[in-house]
């Protein structure tokens, strides 16, 4: 779960209410896609963003309105309106944007679960060790539902950020036949032997028809070799280890420090799901 979508759920739970303000149809250029969201609560708190500017001033404008407004046990009010990215706006995008308004509640915490989970990517991470730690850092600030996955039940930190859940799996391969379709997987676990096994049981369950959108393993064109011998030996063949990336990391970003690392596997894994995304709409 997301971040942003925990900070509004919390804050429905504690019986707050608030106005959803999602982007419904876009036409041309604008500052987000179809499907982007922001809310106000009832005590002025702001969770997530439609891009910032102008039109996000008066979405927030409008949103206050309507909690004002409100009566106090009104909820699941909509409304939509249309915005002309032009002079008139104090924006140049050029684009239309038609941004739907919905009076929230305790009561409609279930279906804005389902609502909001709809649009984002999975990603399942193996390992939690240092770069593990550095990309959670970077994903927790993403629209991404991560699962974070160890076989060492001790070696997550006290406080994890919103929007990972943690997974203790041992052994830490058989998580992998619990993971949705379309999951990005990344595998850097402590030991070559736990990152082996997970590898072979993605291209097990990949085998059977299921798919990763990607399936990416930390570590030298070496290592990916010897790993590749094995997995030879195993039966597998050449075209499904074809399926795996190693090393990994956005290539041309220098530097082996955790947080480096992390930024270059981020920026790849964002550039796997946009051409997964293209891929199941083309």
């Amino acid at each position: 779960m997301a971040r942003h979508r925990q900070i509004l759920f919390d804050a429905l739970s504690q019986g707050h209410k608030a106005v959803l303000v999602s982007v419904q149809e876009v036409k041309g250029s604008a500052p987000r896609d179809e499907g982007a969201w922001m809310a106000l609560t009832d005590d002025l708190q702001l969770i997530n963003t439609l891009g910032g500017g102008q039109l996000e001033y008066q979405a927030i404008a409008e949103a206050q309105s309507l909690l004002e407004e409100s009566k106090p046990t009104a909820s699941s009010q909509t409304l939509t309106k249309r915005y002309p990215l032009g002079p008139s706006l104090g924006q140049c995008c050029g684009g239309v944007v038609h941004l739907n308004y919905k009076l929230i509640g305790p009561a409609d915490l279930v279906e804005l679960e389902a609502q909001l989970a709809r649009e984002e990517p999975e990603l399942a991470l193996f390992g939690a060790g240092h770069v593990g730690k550095a990309l959670i850092e970077v994903m927790s600030q993403l629209p991404w539902q991560v699962t974070w996955i160890d076989s060492r039940d001790h070696i997550f930190p006290a406080s994890v950020p919103l929007g990972v859940k943690v997974e203790h799996s041992e052994p830490v391969a058989f998580a992998v036949d619990h993971l949705p379709e379309r999951t990005h997987v990344l595998i850097m676990s402590f030991s070559h032997a736990e990152d082996l096994d997970i590898v072979a049981r993605c291209l097990l369950r990949a085998r059977s028809g299921f798919r990763f959108s990607s399936i990416g393993l930390i570590g030298s064109a070496t290592k990916w070799a010897t790993f590749q011998h094995r997995l030879l030996e195993r039966g597998f063949a050449q075209a499904e280890l074809d399926q795996v990336r190693c090393p990994i990391g956005l290539p041309g970003i220098e530097g082996k420090e955790p947080e480096v690392i992390a930024v270059a596997v981020v920026a790849q894994l964002l550039m796997d799901e946009s051409r997964a995304v293209g891929k199941a709409l083309g």
